[in-house]
C-alpha cells in the first residue's frame, strides 16, 4: 500500500522560501499523480500544485504561480515542492497525496476529492 510522508515545513520570514519533501514507499511514484495541498486553519482543504506520473504536466493555484515549483523524482519516489517568495496567506499544514493513473491536465483535477493515499502533512507558518 502506498505511503506518503511529508517534510521540510517551518517557520520562515515573508519573503523566504521552503521546499516541502514528500516520500513514498510501499509503491512506485511512476504511475501516480501527486498534489500538493494545504489547509489553513478555519479554511478548507485547498490545492496547491499537483504533477502528472512522468512529471510533464504540471498544475499550480493562481495564488502560488510564479512563485512554487513542483518537481518529481521517480527514481528518489520523491515529489517536491519549492516554495518562494512566501506570504503570510501561504501558511497551514501542507499535504501531499497520490491518484493513480496517468493524467495529463493535472490542472483541472488539482483539488481534494480527487486525491487520496494522503500524507500526514507538515506545518508551514511564515511570519515575521
Amino acid at each position: 500500500q502506498l505511503q506518503l510522508v511529508e517534510s521540510g515545513g517551518g517557520l520562515v520570514q515573508p519573503g523566504g522560501s521552503l521546499r516541502l519533501s514528500c516520500v513514498a514507499s510501499g509503491h512506485t511514484l511512476d504511475g501516480y499523480a501527486i498534489g500538493w495541498f494545504r489547509q489553513a486553519p478555519g479554511k478548507a482543504r485547498e490545492g496547491v500544485s499537483c504533477i502528472s506520473s512522468s512529471g510533464g504536466s504540471t498544475g499550480y493555484a493562481d495564488s502560488v504561480k510564479g512563485r512554487f515549483v513542483i518537481s518529481k523524482d521517480n527514481a528518489k519516489n520523491t515529489v517536491y515542492l519549492q516554495m518562494n517568495s512566501l506570504k503570510p496567506e501561504d501558511l497551514g499544514i501542507y499535504y501531499c497525496a497520490a491518484r493513480n493513473g496517468r493524467f495529463t491536465d493535472v490542472q483541472s483535477m488539482c483539488h481534494p476529492p480527487y486525491f487520496g493515499s494522503w500524507g500526514q502533512g507538515t506545518p508551514v507558518t511564515v511570519s515575521s
